[in-house]
């Protein structure tokens, strides 16, 4: 089953309880995280098993109501609280006592394997509800990414995936240390990934692919790349689109044409990001010319 189907059936497809589904990532190849933003109506869900790590970050004030050991259990969320459950673990009967939107994001436990570059098992603990702003500003990020940029959006996912994986080993992982990196990229490695990125500007460039270049894990890579050039790559990259874009359009080439070849597949998305780097759009920047 993949990512998107499990994500799905979680979020209540498979059963009787009717979710609005307002926004998803089905469309936009994610393939680190899913997210789905809903609408999860007033009632009861049956009791399911967790088949990624899920994180349900709540939008509006709700009272939820959880069956466990034979017993119910009521929590009071505000906009912003989280709850996290573990792949593998079950995710209890629980009803809420109102409509209210929610974002829930699923991680695949390998994601977090495959950040940090280990085979060991990584275990996370189940939190109810959690106040924890970071995973908060994470999810309304992708939520926003999804809406404006679409299919561009992937290279951004998986930054945030793997910095989101690495967040929750850090805050709820059990016995599991993350390493800090420091001193950044040697010159020879940074060399190879800037020349490899300025020369595939108008191919897929994820997370995974450039670590791999230089053999080291994708949160490895993150760390040590933001500390040799000040930016992560998700930024650089988008940097180094732009600029070449600029060149493009002062040939007076097509700007659909340009919007391909520097890697950008949505062309409304294309302008504008291009305005907010430069306060003009991709076309009164070639008139100037």
């Amino acid at each position: 089953m993949s990512l998107e189907e499990s994500s799905l059936n979680l979020s209540g497809l498979s059963g009787e309880h009717n979710h609005n589904h307002l926004l998803s990532s089905q469309e936009a190849g994610w393939n680190k995280l899913s997210l789905i933003y809903e609408l999860e109506p007033a009632g009861e869900m049956p009791e399911t098993i967790a088949l990624a790590h899920v994180l349900v970050v709540a939008q509006g004030e709700f009272q939820a109501s959880f069956h466990i050991e034979e017993q119910w259990h009521q929590e009071e969320y505000l906009q912003g609280d989280v709850a996290l459950i573990p792949a593998g673990t079950v995710f209890p009967r629980v009803a809420v006592d109102r409509d209210v939107p929610l974002i829930n994001l699923f991680l695949p436990p390998d994601v977090l394997v495959n950040a940090m570059g280990d085979d060991t098992q990584l275990e996370l603990r189940s939190q109810l509800k959690v106040h924890d702003p970071l995973i908060q500003q994470i999810a309304l990020a992708l939520k926003t990414e999804l809406v404006t940029a679409g299919e561009d959006s992937q290279l951004y996912a998986d930054s945030m995936a793997t910095a989101l994986g690495v967040h929750l080993l850090r805050r709820y992982g059990v016995n599991n240390a993350v390493k800090e990196y420091r001193g950044g990229l040697s010159n020879y490695q940074l060399k190879i990934v800037t020349e490899y990125i300025q020369g595939h500007l108008d191919h897929i460039l994820n997370l995974d692919l450039l670590a791999s270049l230089v053999n080291i894990s994708p949160h490895y890579f993150a760390c040590l790349f933001k500390q040799s050039t000040g930016t992560s790559p998700h930024k650089y990259i988008t940097s180094c689109r732009l600029a070449k874009a600029k060149l493009l359009l002062r040939q007076n080439l097509a700007i659909a044409f340009v919007c391909q070849e520097v890697g950008f597949k949505n062309q409304s998305h294309f302008t504008r990001v291009f305005r907010q780097h430069y306060q003009i759009t991709p076309k009164a920047y070639q008139n100037l010319f």
